[in-house]
């Protein structure tokens, strides 16, 4: 696990509700149990100011950090699609970005993976494919400094949904779903403290999920075979998740208040 990732999870799960800022100390205590040793937050947090992730403030009078506008928006549509609490029904129209894309191939190559992540597939040179409006593709856009026309159809033929790799991520929600409750009973087995313990088996729990809105498009259910096993998947992420919770909220209370 990367301490950055690391960090992205701790603003998004548990301090988003918080105020979205904490004390360097604090930041260092939440790490400690999923295994990120101090110099690689603070080199972490460096990298995440300089890249307006994190501006420094200092709550009561304690040097720390808190997520920016730009952070914040991406934790709260991230914390959407974790959670899976975006409506489920869709009216059949397809919305698509015709994009121009940057001259300089790493901008380009950035557009590529940001696309990707808010559900996109390409569906012909330049032209991205997405059953919902996306609501970070402006800003996602001016950061690689590219444009784009946008448009709706209501009707695709055939049905694009072979632009994403299905097979593929049915694949990995099958591998998660073997091992995710041998997981979560590893992290409780490793910590003494039960809140800890709970903390620690949650937040990993959330970071391999996590790891989905990078593969999984949130496609509409309808678009989806029967036997799709990522409704089983979210079934079992949100009972544990829901389940280890109340623990690891009283871990997060306590280091932010020591």
């Amino acid at each position: 696990m990367h301490a950055r990732s690391a960090l992205f999870d701790v603003y998004g799960d548990h301090l988003r509700s918080r105020g979205g800022q904490a004390p360097v100390a604090s930041l260092l205590r939440l790490l400690e149990p999923v295994g990120i040793a101090a110099p690689a937050v603070r080199t972490a947090i460096s990298r995440m100011v300089a890249q307006g992730w994190l501006e420094p403030v200092s709550p009561d009078g304690l040097r720390g950090y808190r997520a920016t506008y730009l952070a914040t928006r991406r934790l709260d549509e991230a914390g959407e699609r974790v959670y899976r609490r975006a409506p489920t029904t869709w009216d059949g129209t397809w919305h698509l970005a015709i994009v121009d894309a940057p001259a300089h191939r790493t901008a380009r190559s950035r557009l590529r993976a940001d696309l990707t992540y808010l559900g996109y597939a390409e569906l012909a040179d330049s032209v991205w494919v997405s059953p919902y409006p996306r609501g970070e593709l402006d800003s996602v856009l001016q950061r690689a400094g590219a444009t784009a026309h946008t448009a709706s159809a209501d009707r695709v033929d055939p049905v694009p949904t072979s632009a994403w790799d299905l097979d593929s991520l049915r694949a990995a929600y099958v591998d998660w779903l073997l091992g995710a409750g041998e997981q979560v009973a590893d992290q409780l087995a490793l910590h003494e403290d039960d809140d800890e313990a709970a903390f620690a088996a949650r937040f990993h729990l959330v970071h391999e999920w996590r790891k989905f809105l990078f593969r999984d498009p949130g496609l509409p259910d309808a678009l989806l075979p029967d036997d799709w096993p990522g409704r089983e998947a979210a079934e079992l992420f949100t009972r544990e998740a829901s389940r280890l919770q109340p623990g690891s909220d009283r871990f997060v209370a306590r280091c932010l208040e020591s």
